[in-house]
């Protein structure tokens, strides 16, 4: 059975995507922590980012980066904060999270509230931010 990911990598469930290419996919985070949090993701559906091919995980952690060094340009922050967790979706993923302080990655279950039209204001900056190549 397909991941929640994997639908939104197929377009069966909405995204706000920021950046993409044949293997990788970073979209907005719909429970975010902080603005502009975002998710990267394999579109190979691996659970475990350590059992991925590692030219694979070498290239998420690459494709990540790109995505990190736009999110910082587009949401004002001290850090990008990385993180990999969440284990309610079998899909290898990294979190992305503009950080103030250290602790604002010690209250990942406090979730911000944000409108539909604020979080596709969010995406097209940080989308504009990102350079692929």
């Amino acid at each position: 059975m397909s991941t929640i990911f994997t639908k939104i990598i197929n377009g069966e469930i909405p995204a706000f995507k920021v950046a993409e290419t044949d293997n990788f996919l970073a979209f907005l985070d719909i429970f975010p922590v902080a603005k502009g949090h975002t998710l990267v993701i394999p579109k190979k559906e691996v659970d475990d980012i350590f059992d991925l091919d590692p030219e694979i995980y070498t290239g998420l952690q690459v494709f990540a980066m790109k995505v990190a060094h736009g999110l910082r340009k587009a949401i004002p922050c001290k850090k990008i904060g990385t993180m990999v967790l969440g284990l309610e979706v079998p899909h290898a993923h990294i979190h992305l999270v503009p950080l103030q302080t250290e602790a604002d990655l010690l209250h990942f279950n406090q979730k911000l509230q944000v409108s539909k039209e604020e979080m596709e204001e969010i995406r097209k900056s940080i989308a504009a931010q990102i350079q692929l190549r």
